[in-house]
Order: structure tokens, then sequence, then C-alpha cells
């Protein structure tokens, strides 16, 4: 089934569209505003993002930047800001498509459809070992088993996977991690998501074959 991330202030319109989209076999989650869309996005994989731009606590804009920082999920502005400054913009920071309101649900499916479509044909599988990186979906895997990562956990993944067996230094790794937070990383940070990724991915997290240290200037993806 799959799942869809409504990100929207307007909660009647975002009940009748929850409404809809579940008659139509969809799995919906809901959010009012930029806090609670990111945090579920961290916690969650999603096919496909419905983003409207004016939210209670921030815009749709900052949304749908961290979307594209951590994959490629689809997202489709659904906004009543109609002039073309706006559309553009979306389209700028990674936006798949745009509907302005007031829009028919048939319209809004099909382009559903469509862009996740899309999604589905353009970017290949990533390996490195026995794991399996789904950048379409959002998903890793080990051994064909699907792996629980959060938002930065696999955006950290991806970035290793992007780079097989390339050296990457500690503040490449944490400029990755700050493009997705805009918060500052520690060093001791991202020892702490090093250590979770490897518990994840690794046979034996304490002698690790996927992801090893370089010794004094930072880490690689091992694929031999």
């Amino acid at each position: 089934m799959p799942k869809i991330l409504l990100v929207e202030d307007d909660e009647q319109l975002a009940k009748f569209l929850m409404r809809f989209l579940n008659s139509e076999g969809y799995q919906t989650d809901y959010a009012n505003g930029q806090r609670d869309a990111l945090r579920l996005f961290e916690e969650n994989t999603y096919d496909c993002i419905l983003l409207d731009i004016s939210l209670k606590d921030g815009s749709g804009y900052s949304v749908c930047a961290a979307v594209k920082a951590a994959n490629d999920t689809p997202v489709i502005f659904i906004t009543a800001s109609a002039d073309e400054a706006c559309t553009v913009a979306g389209f700028e920071i990674g936006a798949d498509d745009y509907i302005g309101k007031p829009f028919g649900t048939r319209e809004l499916l099909a382009r559903m459809k469509n862009v996740m479509r899309r999604a589905q044909k353009s970017s290949p599988l990533l390996h490195c070992g026995s794991v399996t990186i789904d950048p379409i979906k959002g998903i890793v895997y080990k051994n064909g088993s699907e792996l629980a990562m959060s938002a930065l956990e696999y955006r950290l993944l991806l970035v290793f996977f992007s780079n097989k067996n390339q050296m990457l230094s500690r503040d490449r790794l944490a400029e990755e991690l700050w493009s997705l937070t805009k918060e500052f990383v520690s060093d001791n940070t991202l020892s702490v998501y090093i250590r979770r990724l490897r518990e994840k991915i690794e046979d034996d997290p304490q002698a690790p074959q996927i992801i090893i240290t370089v010794r004094g200037l930072g880490y690689k993806a091992v694929d031999e």
C-alpha cells in the first residue's frame, strides 16, 4: 500500500483529502506544520509527499529542501499561492509537481501516480556488501530484509554508498548532516551516528567490513 505524507494547515481540507486518499488505497499520515512534517518524515518512509507552502510554523519550502536532502521522495506542492514566482521557487528546490487550489481530486491522483511512476524509473539501487539502498523508496535492506533507519542515518549511509571506496572526511560527513538539520553537528554526534549505522548494517559492529575507519582522516564504505 503506497504511503503518503499530507502536510496541510487547512484541517478541513486535510480531512477531506485523507478520506479520499484512504478510499483510493493509500495510507496517509497528516501533519499541519513544518515541525510535525519533518518529524514524521524522519520516522517513516513515504512514496509521495503532498505539501502546502504556507504552514502554521514554517514554510513548505523548508520541508521540501529537507526531504530532497535526505532522498528523492516525490513532492507535490498543493497551494493557493498561484503566482509564477512561487511555482518557480518550488521547482528550484526540487519539487516534482505543483497543483493550485482549488483542484479536483482526480487530477491530484493522476499527478501523484505520475510522479511516483517517474521516481520508480529514475534511480538505480545502490549496493555495498550485503546492504542495498533503494533511493526511490528511501529504504535500506540487509540480506533482503528492511532495516529501520532515521532520516539522518539514511542520509549518512546514502553519502557513503554514493562514494564507495572513497575516503570521506569527518568534516564532509558533518556537513551532510548539517544540510539536513541546519543544526551544528559535533564530532561526538557524528561518532554516534557512525556507531548506530554500524550496529544496523555490519555483521560484527566491533569489526566493521562495510564502513571502515581511515585512521586520522575519516571513513570509507568498502565494496570489494
